[in-house]
């Protein structure tokens, strides 16, 4: 793997003990050195402003409204209380802080870092800041220790706090043994003959039915905002692999779309508030942004209870007892006319209420959603901007389908440089950009660098993926740096943490398979039988509501290959879960 064989003189996390000094971190020499060429760049947090575009755009990038968070006074004043501890400190200046208001922290953090260091303090109020981690090694020890049996250091603290208004008690968010328990029930759906079923009856089919959406765009060479076309792909994926509803977003405008940007986008802001308003009960429906943040969850929490109510009619006695008897044969369970994560849920006798069930899928419906169709946006435009990988990439699809239009089981695992493009992509633009924790005891992390009781812990997964002191050539858009197609696909374990889009330790994803999966199979798709371009003069800028956005969409124009005349509709395919 391309890791950087460079080591940085700076402390890699934190404050540390002035009667010892760090270690430069050790990193592997890379797997295969790659001679660079020129190429066009991904787009870079550091340089980027938020000058908007002239194209317009279906989610609203402002989501709820916008921010109050520290200006620079809160620096000098938190360096006088903090000087027990030699942790740099965050220049937080007022032309800094406007990348935060409403915008995309992470652009911030990645300035901080390289005038700070891979470990600073980032003040965000008289009496509160973030431990700001950019260092591999530091990310791994918080992370294995985040609801850890063997040695719990660590909580989700302010994340579970900002985004309790959405998540409820689901499991993305919930701690301790209640999260040991919801995620030992949810764990077991997303099994591998569960992934077999989405990959044969609803990623490739869904992807066709968006493949066939574009046709009229290619014959009449009108633009394409392919951003918001992957959010309402993975839309409908998300709510028939969960739900085994369609949402039908690709034909129409689903408000549930907007709703969950807008929810996720309040989440990141009120983790950064000068003054946590939204702490105070009731007081949210008469603040104009909060307000608008709960009727977007009213809207989404109304959908997935309508989705609960009509599975739980359908499902009888003797199903339960057919995944009862799988459970306890140590088996899998699937039904097969409807093998939704719920309809296994609802089989399987979960014993928990409504609420309980409803905030579990929610979790699913909102990160499943978001992530994926993030993912395959800023793949499709590195391929774009890369034509040498995107010829790579288009001549393996071709290679492995032949004349079919979508991918078996098998296909999937030959589609080895296609997984290495999102792979690739996952690492430049993460979804999230950042990891949230609270220290529950007093930690050392390594080096000798002390974390006290209560310190809220950001881990900025962007910069750890982009520092020059983890990778080689790290602003470049290089598939190829992971190491042989042959060989594993990159994580958190084989890259030494160097590499985590899904995170890690106790806490990693549970739906890191089913992501990677609909994403190489949705881009096999749409690559099989299309070209893509952009439309010139666009200014891509980037924004966060807990995964990374266009400021004002992403605009291409399509044609069809010629690869793919003569290749069949997938408009039936694409419909309905239940009828395949």
């Amino acid at each position: 793997m391309m890791l950087s064989g460079r080591t940085s003189g700076k402390p890699t996390v934190g404050s540390r003990s002035t009667s010892s000094r760090s270690a430069p971190l050790q990193r592997p020499a890379p797997f295969v050195p790659v001679k660079h060429v020129s190429r066009v760049a991904p787009v870079r947090a550091q340089n980027e402003d938020d000058e908007p575009s002239t194209f317009g755009k279906n989610i609203d990038s402002k989501g709820a409204g916008t921010s109050f968070t520290s200006p620079g006074w809160l620096t000098q004043l938190n360096m006088l209380w903090g000087g027990k501890s030699n942790v740099p400190v965050a220049n937080a200046q007022p032309d800094d802080i406007k990348e935060l208001l409403g915008g995309a922290l992470f652009k911030a953090l990645y300035k901080w870092m390289v005038e700070s260091g891979p470990i600073y303090l980032l003040p965000t109020g008289p009496v509160s800041s973030f431990l700001v981690i950019s260092d591999p090694a530091a990310a791994k020890h918080v992370l294995r220790s985040t609801d850890n049996s063997q040695r719990n250091i660590y909580d989700k603290g302010l994340v579970a706090e900002v985004s309790q208004f959405l998540f409820g008690q689901g499991f993305a968010i919930t701690g301790g043994e209640e999260w040991k328990a919801r995620r030992r029930a949810v764990g077991p759906s997303l099994h591998k003959g569960y992934l077999e079923a989405m990959l044969d009856r609803v990623f490739g089919a869904s992807s066709l039915f968006a493949a066939d959406k574009l046709r009229t765009a290619a014959a009449e060479g009108t633009p394409v905002n392919m951003e918001a076309l992957f959010s309402q792909l993975t839309l409908d994926i998300i709510g028939k692999s969960v739900f085994n509803y369609d949402f039908n977003s690709l034909t129409s405008n689903s408000p549930v779309i907007q709703a969950v940007y807008t929810a996720l986008k309040e989440t990141e802001q009120r983790a950064t508030d000068l003054l946590p308003l939204w702490k105070i009960p009731g007081i949210g429906w008469f603040i104009p942004r909060q307000r608008k943040a709960l009727e977007a969850v009213e809207l989404i929490r109304k959908t997935t209870n309508d989705l609960i109510k009509q599975c739980k009619e359908m499902v009888d006695e003797e199903e339960m007892r057919a995944a009862s008897a799988a459970a306890a044969a140590g088996t899998e369970y699937l039904n097969d006319a409807d093998p939704s994560v719920l309809r296994f849920l609802i089989a399987a006798r979960e014993e928990v209420d409504s609420t309980q069930l409803r905030d579990d899928l929610l979790s699913m419906l909102v990160a499943g959603h978001e992530t994926t169709g993030s993912a395959l946006t800023w793949t499709l435009y590195l391929l774009v901007n890369n034509p040498d990988k995107m010829a790579k990439a288009q001549a393996e699809v071709d290679a492995v389908l032949g004349a079919r239009l979508t991918p078996t089981m098998a296909d999937y695992g030959q589609l080895r440089y296609v997984m290495r493009c999102v792979n690739e992509s996952m690492r430049l633009y993460p979804h999230p950009p950042v990891l949230l924790r609270r220290a529950l005891v007093e930690d050392e992390l390594p080096g000798g660098f002390k974390v006290p009781v209560g310190q809220d812990v950001m881990i900025s997964v962007y910069n750890i993926h982009h520092s020059p002191a983890v990778w080689d050539d790290p602003e470049a858009f290089i598939p190829e740096r992971f190491g042989p197609l042959d060989g594993p696909v990159p994580n958190e374990q084989n890259t030494d943490f160097r590499y985590i889009p899904f995170s890690g330790g106790p806490r990693k994803c549970v739906g890191d398979q089913f992501a990677l999966m609909e994403a190489v199979v949705a881009l096999t798709v749409l690559l099989r039988q299309y070209d893509f371009t952009m439309v010139p003069n666009q200014k891509i800028g980037m924004t966060t509501g807990a995964t990374i956005h266009t400021t004002d969409g992403l605009y291409m124009y399509v044609k069809e290959r010629r690869a793919a005349a003569g290749g069949g509709s997938g408009v039936a395919g694409g419909k309905q879960l239940a009828a395949a």
